[in-house]
């Protein structure tokens, strides 16, 4: 078992459900790499592209690093007063619009394979 699997094999009920589903996606049929960083999963492909974090109400959120850069055509992105990271929050598993879910992955990844990620300085 890979760390990232000790972790959500540490999680319990439908959280657990919905980090193996975002797991077996990101990991398995997407080939990203994982890593734990800030005690939770990441993961990427030449930079970071996304992490799922538990949230304390029971919810799991897919959040996105570049999330400022996204379309967000979708409608799904939440920034909750963050101005980079665009996450969407998840209750359970019938929650999730897998396709709609699965085009803002895509174009996150084709971000990260086609725009440098680069660091804003701060004025």
């Amino acid at each position: 078992m890979t760390d990232v699997e000790d972790y959500i094999a540490g999680i319990e009920g439908e959280q657990k459900a919905i980090m193996e589903f975002f797991h077996r996606l990101l990991k398995t049929e997407l080939n990203l790499m994982d890593k734990i960083r800030f005690k939770i999963p990441f993961y990427y492909q030449k930079s970071w592209i996304c992490y799922l974090n538990p949230l304390k109400d029971g919810q799991i959120e897919l959040a996105f690093l570049r999330g400022n850069e996204l379309s967000d055509v979708q409608q799904l992105l939440s920034f909750n007063g963050r101005k980079q990271i665009a996450g969407i929050p998840f209750n359970k598993m019938a929650d999730i619009p897998a396709d709609r879910v699965l085009e803002i992955i895509h174009e996150a990844l084709l971000l990260d394979k086609t725009v440098p990620y680069t660091v804003k300085k701060r004025k």
